[in-house]
């Protein structure tokens, strides 16, 4: 395993890389331009929903990855995709970077979703079928719809986008592979990719483990990107180099 990345060729925007920057960057200008001028909340349209929610539809696992809530969010992001995407890309191929930065993406949003289930929505859900029933059995058809309107809001109330999840695997995977590679901290203070991200990774931790429902970051998504980029990753590289299947 190389211990730090000593690229043979640099390419600052390779085929991927770019392409997925620029959607990026055409999905934020479309959610801006379309929600300003015609009131069209792209992001109700392609932002993952919980998979039972009415609001789910089959191609928000994918483009979900390529919504973003403001600028900040978007610049960050891509910026990161860049400093270590552009790596990947270069070392192992088109083909097999875009397989593993859609599949980070997708291990994301599943822990995610599985730990709202769990805290979030399963207690809800159960809690109103209790409602449900009690006013099934008092033939209270009004309360019973009520009920049902409520239950489709919980489970349609939670609704994810950005890319973080997967560059948070991207980013996972490059200090796995290349742990004594420096970067730089408030760009001047240089440390070993392996420290960083165990920061990185205590820090989502903790952060998830508070379960503050007013914490709009989503950072279950982060932590399950980080964990299938390791799994991925520590799997080709002890089995089969050349592709993900």
């Amino acid at each position: 395993m190389s211990q730090q990345f000593q690229p043979r060729r640099f390419d600052i925007l390779p085929t991927i890389t770019k392409n997925i920057i620029i959607i990026n960057g055409l999905f934020f200008l479309g959610t801006m331009a379309l929600g300003t001028q015609y009131g069209i909340d792209l992001i109700e349209w392609f932002g993952l929903r919980y998979p039972a929610s009415d609001a789910f539809r089959w191609w928000q696992p994918v483009t979900h990855l390529f919504m973003h809530g403001g600028f900040g969010h978007l610049l960050f992001n891509m910026f990161s995709f860049w400093m270590f995407g552009s790596v990947f890309e270069q070392v192992w191929g088109e083909k097999r970077f875009l397989q593993f930065y859609l599949i980070t993406g997708l291990g994301a949003a599943f822990l995610h979703y599985l730990m709202v289930y769990v805290v979030d929505i399963a207690p809800a859900l159960q809690s109103l079928q209790v409602q449900l029933n009690n006013a099934q059995a008092e033939g209270n058809n009004d309360w019973a719809l009520d009920v049902l309107r409520q239950m489709e809001s919980v489970r349609s109330q939670h609704n994810i986008i950005g890319a973080s999840g997967a560059v948070a695997g991207v980013w996972m995977a490059f200090a796995y592979l290349f742990p004594n590679s420096s970067l730089y901290l408030f760009l001047f203070i240089p440390v070993k990719a392996k420290y960083l991200a165990l920061i990185y990774f205590l820090f989502e931790l903790s952060a998830a483990l508070q379960f503050d429902a007013n914490d709009q970051v989503a950072h279950f998504a982060h932590l399950g990107g980080m964990l299938m980029g390791l799994v991925m990753v520590h799997w080709v590289y002890r089995r089969d180099r050349s592709q993900f299947y």
